[in-house]
């Protein structure tokens, strides 16, 4: 009997071997947590388009929402750990809902890490019909309309509705929040005149501005971003301090095999040194992480590092589940 799981044994490890050696051989899952048409989308399917070309396989990009992304977060975490299912995620469904959300998974032990992506600000959107010009008159028009001004985010959790909270602080003034299931469908309200002020990105609303469907009142950083230079700054607007930004990153199920890890972390180094995907990314407003923060270990340390300063913020919001 020892014999025959011996021979099992060296057999079983002769098929593994053989199948981490053809990885991939079939089309890879690339999960975005979030609904069609916000920067979490787009980023993911450039990402998959150019990991494509190193892989040699297609990624299948599925977008899987709802409750601020944990459910797409919950499917990768119990997808099959056989590299052929990866996560797209970012600042909200991969740090802000642990401290929010009652998850049935662990952010940092259920998820093994692959790299991240890259960085970038909000715009500070409204609806075209706004009669304020700038900041500072949207703040005073908010102070002036508390029980009627809105503003719309992508869920509870999620970047946009977390800056939100603290955008309201920041003013001293509260806001009708009004939650939808992504940007795309946070985006479609604003530029529809439904709700009055958005936190949205660059990659969703520089083409509703140039289309003079909203009005962009600052961005979110500490400097002004190359794809639109006559956006102030916050502190340059009226409103000093405030400042949000949020990053994209990859990861895989726990206990997926090392050769498969590696083979999608140089996928993805080679997305991101392809200067199409540069260029994109940079139109996009995304500041791309420098190589070497491009690591499963540099982003392993980057995510607890963003848990350990941001959940404590998010408790001291208040922010729930709706």
């Amino acid at each position: 009997m020892k014999v025959f799981l011996r021979i099992a044994v060296v057999i079983a490890s002769f098929i593994a071997a053989a199948q981490a050696a053809d990885y991939p051989s079939r089309p890879i899952v690339m999960v975005v947590p979030l609904s069609v048409g916000g920067s979490t989308d787009v980023i993911g399917r450039l990402i998959a388009e150019g990991m494509r070309k190193t892989l040699k396989q297609p990624i299948v990009v599925e977008n899987t929402s709802g409750a601020g992304g944990t459910i797409g977060v919950a499917r990768v975490v119990h997808a099959p750990p056989d590299g052929y299912t990866m996560l797209i995620g970012q600042w909200g469904t991969n740090v802000a809902t642990g401290a929010i959300y009652n998850l049935n998974f662990d952010l940092l032990k259920d998820l093994e890490p692959i790299g991240l992506i890259a960085t970038q600000p909000f715009l500070i959107v409204g609806k075209k019909s706004l009669p304020a010009n700038n900041l500072r008159e949207l703040i005073d028009w908010i102070k002036a309309n508390p029980q009627t001004a809105t503003e719309g985010n992508s869920g509870v959790g999620s970047p946009s509705h977390v800056a939100g909270v603290l955008f309201q602080k920041a003013i001293g003034s509260p806001i009708q929040m009004i939650p939808y299931r992504g940007a795309g469908e946070s985006t479609q309200a604003i530029v529809s005149g439904q709700i009055d002020v958005l936190l949205n990105t660059p990659a969703v609303s520089m083409e509703q501005l140039k289309a003079g469907q909203v009005k962009v009142y600052a961005v979110t950083a500490k400097r002004r971003i190359p794809t639109a230079p006559d956006i102030p700054t916050t502190d340059e607007a009226g409103l000093p301090g405030y400042y949000f930004s949020f990053w994209h990153a990859l990861w895989v199920p726990k206990g997926t095999p090392g050769e498969a890890k590696l083979a999608l972390n140089t996928a993805l180094r080679n997305a991101l040194a392809d200067p199409q995907v540069r260029e994109r990314l940079t139109q996009l407003s995304q500041d791309i992480f420098p190589p070497e923060e491009q690591s499963p270990e540099a982003l392993a340390t980057f995510q607890r590092q963003e848990i350990e300063k941001w959940w404590p913020i998010v408790r001291a919001a208040g922010i729930k589940p709706q």
